[in-house]
Parts: C-alpha cells; sequence; structure tokens
C-alpha cells in the first residue's frame, strides 16, 4: 500500500486545492466536458480537496452545446492567468478563434498554467500559437489534418496521450480519461490516481496506443483472453518473464503470443513488460523508504542501471530525479 509519511500528509492538509477551468464554447463537446468534470470536480482527497474547478466561457452570449443543450454565459478571458490547469474539452476542428482568444491562451501559458486537451482540442492550442516544438496528438481521425497544420511541433499517432510538464494532450474522447489520471497521479501521487480510477470503474493504466482502435474487420471471438494471463504477471514483475515463458503461461506458443500482443495490446511482450515494471516502480518511488536497489529488484529490473535506462526511455527522466520531483510536489503542495 502506498504510504504517506505524515510531513507529506501534514502539507498536503495545508495546502490549497489546485485551480482547474474548464472552458466551454459554441458547439462544445459534452461527453468530453462530463470526463474533466468527473475526475477534477467530482475528485475528494481523504485529507483534503485536490481540485477547485470552475467553468470558463471563452465566447460570449448564448452558446449552443453539442446536443441542443444551451446556455447563456459571458466570456471571462482575463481569469484564465489565475488558474493552475486549463482543460480544453474539444474543439470542432473547422472552427477558427478570435485573437482575443489567442492573447488569452497565450497570457495564461506566460502565467505557468498548464493545459490539458481531449480529443480535437489540440486545434485550439495549435491555432493559438502555443505548440511551437510541443509533442502533440488526437484522434486517430484528425491526425493527417493535425500534422498538416501543426507543422512546427511533434505529432504522435500512436498514443493515448502525450506531453510535457505544461501542454498535454489525448487521443480520442475516453482517452481523456487517462490523461485525467495521469495528470492527477503527476499532481497527487499513484494512490490518488488509483483512487479515482476505482471510483469511475477505470483501469488505472492502459497499455498500447491508438491504433488498436482504428477500425479493422471484426474478428470471431477467441477464447483464452490475454487479460487474465497479464494480470498474473503484473503480480510477479519481479519474475524473469521471457518470450518463452509468457507463452507457456497463455497456452501459447511463441509466434501466436507475438500477434496476440499486438492485436491487443499493441506493443511487443517485452515493450509491454517494460512499461509495466515502469509504472510499478513509479509507485514505489513515491515511497521515501525504498532504496533504488530494493526497488529495481522488486520491479524486475534487477539493478538500478537497468531500471535508469527504461525509466529514460520512457520518461525522459532518472528514478532518482522522478522521486525528487514527486516528493517536493507534495511537499510544496
Amino acid at each position: 500500500m502506498n504510504q504517506i509519511s505524515p510531513i507529506q500528509s501534514s502539507a498536503r492538509q495545508m495546502a490549497a486545492p489546485k485551480k482547474v477551468a474548464i472552458l466551454i464554447y459554441d458547439q462544445l463537446c459534452t461527453f468530453e466536458y462530463g470526463i474533466a468534470v468527473e475526475i477534477f470536480d467530482t475528485v475528494q482527497s481523504i485529507t483534503a480537496p485536490l481540485y477547485r474547478c470552475e467553468t470558463v466561457p471563452i465566447e460570449s452570449g448564448e452558446l449552443q452545446l453539442a446536443g441542443g443543450l444551451r446556455t447563456s454565459c459571458h466570456a471571462q478571458l482575463d481569469d484564465l492567468s489565475s488558474f493552475d490547469l486549463i482543460i480544453v474539452p474539444g474543439w470542432p476542428p473547422h472552427k477558427v478563434i478570435s485573437p482575443e482568444i489567442a492573447d488569452a491562451l497565450q497570457a495564461a501559458m506566460k502565467a505557468g498554467a498548464r493545459f490539458m486537451t481531449i480529443c480535437s482540442g489540440i486545434f485550439l492550442l495549435v491555432r493559438a500559437g502555443l505548440t511551437q516544438g510541443k509533442t502533440i496528438t488526437t484522434h486517430w481521425q484528425y491526425i493527417d489534418q493535425l500534422s498538416a497544420e501543426a507543422t512546427n511541433a511533434n505529432v504522435e499517432e500512436n498514443v493515448l496521450y502525450c506531453g510535457d510538464a505544461q501542454i498535454m494532450s489525448s487521443a480520442g474522447s475516453a482517452a481523456g480519461f487517462d490523461l485525467g489520471l495521469e495528470i492527477v497521479r503527476q499532481d497527487f501521487g499513484t494512490k490518488e490516481a488509483n483512487r479515482v480510477a476505482q471510483r469511475l470503474v477505470l483501469p488505472a493504466h492502459r497499455e498500447g496506443g491508438q491504433k488498436q482502435f482504428v477500425p479493422r474487420p471484426i474478428a470471431h471471438p477467441q477464447k483464452g483472453g490475454l487479460a487474465k494471463h497479464l494480470d498474473q504477471v503484473r503480480q510477479q514483475l519481479n519474475e524473469p518473464w521471457s518470450v518463452t515463458k509468457l507463452a507457456a503461461l497463455c497456452h501459447m506458443s511463441e509466434r501466436t503470443l507475438m500477434r496476440r500482443f499486438q492485436e491487443s495490446v499493441g506493443l511487443s511482450p517485452s515493450q509491454w513488460l517494460n512499461r509495466e515494471r515502469v509504472y510499478f516502480a513509479r509507485t514505489l518511488l513515491e515511497k521515501d523508504h525504498f532504496t533504488m536497489d530494493e526497488i529495481a529488484q522488486k520491479a524486475g529490473f534487477n539493478t538500478p542501471e537497468t531500471m535508469r535506462h527504461h525509466f529514460r526511455t520512457q520518461l525522459k527522466i532518472s528514478p532518482a530525479r522522478y522521486r525528487g520531483q514527486f516528493l517536493a510536489k507534495i511537499k510544496d503542495g
């Protein structure tokens, strides 16, 4: 169980909730808006509220939402710079933005606000001029349009979400849940993210990329799915899981296992295993009583050097720096 030290717990209780703005606009994507509300406005910690949300209209007048709902509000663009996190719940890919919206978003970014976009929401930030040099993504249907438009950004085609410390974007609408949980984890740790995921009856971490969700011919149902076997591997990550051993566990040939992994997960067995080990190691790094050697052994990396290699490959950060940043964030609130 992920324990919080008394010092960390006290700091969390004293910290003010992070301010979150959920943007609203004409033709708002109501499902994506609901995702933001469910994760950031409904969530409550055992010790203290984690976030305080406000709906911020970025267009004035009577707004008609997707599905025919209507709302009347006035733009409050000047308030955006006061928020810690700004969520863009979709944005119609054909929709242009006004100079006032662009100026407000740029000012918020300069003030240090973070941005989370869901599905097509990244187009708003592209058109506001915020994505130069950033790594971004969107729904697979819009990838070509995004690549053509965001020529000064790095567009990822096969991820559920991506980004850096200030701009993070998700693929399809449901990937907004994955990204939201990741942001909760970054802010408050794996324990809080897992608790939110449990409330929403969602996996705390999904593997693979969005290629696995691209339409394909419907296959006949097959017996002996991977899920139960992968759950067993997750419970024994310290074991040396070779492809031969995994194939035997799943009662498949090695060739069949490789094919089924690509079809079901979108990764090779070794890629999946390394991602699971990094994810598990992160939960251990968030506790201050395990040494690097102990964490490397428990996660199945065996040596801190191997663990460091996979952290840098996947997260672009070392385990020690990850721990230091997480503990500092908890202390500072």
